[in-house]
């Protein structure tokens, strides 16, 4: 076997999810398994270089890991010739300067979602990106999880007949932070600093629906700031500016209507903190994270309205698990492995920063909506 080095700027590792999904469960894990075998006698072997603000934090995340390389000096780091990929999980707002540099200095991207603060400066990513003929992608995780990766196995296979209709439920209690340590950061929550659920999440249901069950067409949102006050890491209190929920309705290519809550304030009374049924003529399924139950419409039970008696049968018992009929990895990393093999080998990668600009405008469209009471046609992006 050969060996391919690969070095990857890492910028955001320091936070909650680029430290743990992207470093430790996904580039830190191939290290682990002994690197990416491209099938071809070639190892990948993913180098990380650690980059921040924060000296003292990525020092000690180096020293965790036993990792040689990290710099606060971005700009350093991009004018290294060895350095082929700039992966980004920052804050949304700073998101957008550090991928210029990237592109700017050659090299590949991938980066979390939201990739900008507003579609203009999404899509002038994606023109500078392709102008610049670098290869480039963004994290659509929650399609490689095995719950929907069950569910896109029954859509393909034709088990829904013509579908009617989605409805996802997300989200969670997140504390307020005084009496209980918060589980988000604080910048969420602050409209001034990019925080929002429609922000964070609209961009995760853009992909989740049109790689699923078609593009959307229109969106009509309603958004709100349930808990207006909350405390931050120093448990000193602010002000919640960004809403913490949006109830919104979308429109989907070929008929479908798809209906998803997504909240910060709520309290979970589901098996998983997502999930999504899916309604057709032939049959329904509801997905998870890992799981996916389906009721055919052979095996479909024939409910009556009858307050005055319980229920004879309890209804979730009524449906079939689906097997997993396969292994399922860690739904980032395996868009990691997609992602390199992209880069190392030209093979084909759909998730890029066209798909990431849809993600931005569904997210924009829907807080127009919310705030004008209106519904809004999603045009078609074109670079």
């Amino acid at each position: 076997m050969t060996r391919k080095t690969v070095r990857i700027a890492m910028n955001g590792v320091t936070g909650r999810m680029g430290h743990r999904q992207h470093l430790v469960r996904s580039i830190l894990a191939l290290r682990e398994q002994g690197g990416l075998d491209l099938g071809d006698g070639t190892v990948l072997w993913p180098e990380p270089v650690l980059v921040g603000r924060r000296a003292h934090a990525l020092r000690a995340l180096a020293a965790e890991h036993g990792l040689e390389h990290w710099t606060t000096d971005l700009d350093a780091v991009l004018a290294d010739d060895t350095i082929d990929v700039y992966f980004d999980a920052q804050v949304t707002s700073a998101r957008e300067e550090a991928v210029k540099k990237a592109v700017a200095a050659g090299k590949h991207l991938y980066i979390e979602k939201p990739s900008a603060t507003s579609l203009q400066g999404a899509l002038e990513l994606a023109r500078l990106a392709n102008d610049a003929g670098i290869k480039h992608g963004v994290v659509q995780d929650k399609i490689f999880l095995p719950g929907l990766l069950k569910l896109k196995r029954l859509v393909d296979g034709g088990f829904f007949g013509r579908i009617l209709s989605v409805r996802g439920e997300f989200g969670y209690w997140v504390f307020e932070g005084d009496w209980q340590e918060a589980q988000r950061p604080s910048w969420n929550y602050r409209a001034e600093d990019g925080g929002g659920i429609i922000v964070d999440m609209f961009p995760h249901w853009e992909y989740v629906l049109h790689e699923l069950f078609g593009r959307v067409k229109s969106v009509q949102a309603l958004a709100a700031t349930h808990v207006p006050q909350r405390w931050d890491e120093q448990r000193k209190p602010y002000a919640a500016t960004a809403d913490d929920a949006a109830y919104g309705i979308f429109e989907l290519e070929g008929g479908a209507v798809a209906q998803i809550n997504s909240s910060w304030a709520v309290r979970v009374n589901r098996d998983e903190l997502v999930e999504f049924q899916v309604d057709g003529t032939e049959g329904s399924a509801v997905a998870g994270l890992r799981n996916c139950r389906a009721q055919h419409r052979s095996a479909t039970p024939k409910p009556v309205w009858n307050p005055d008696v319980p229920a004879a049968e309890p209804f979730r018992d009524q449906w079939q698990e689906v097997p997993d009929n396969g292994e399922f990895d860690n739904g980032f990393k395996v868009q990691w492995e997609l992602f390199l093999r992209h880069v190392v080998l030209d093979e084909p990668y759909q998730w890029d920063l066209l798909a990431a600009a849809r993600g931005v405008q569904l997210a924009e469209l829907g807080l127009k909506s919310s705030a004008e009471g209106r519904r809004y046609d999603v045009p078609e992006l074109t670079l």
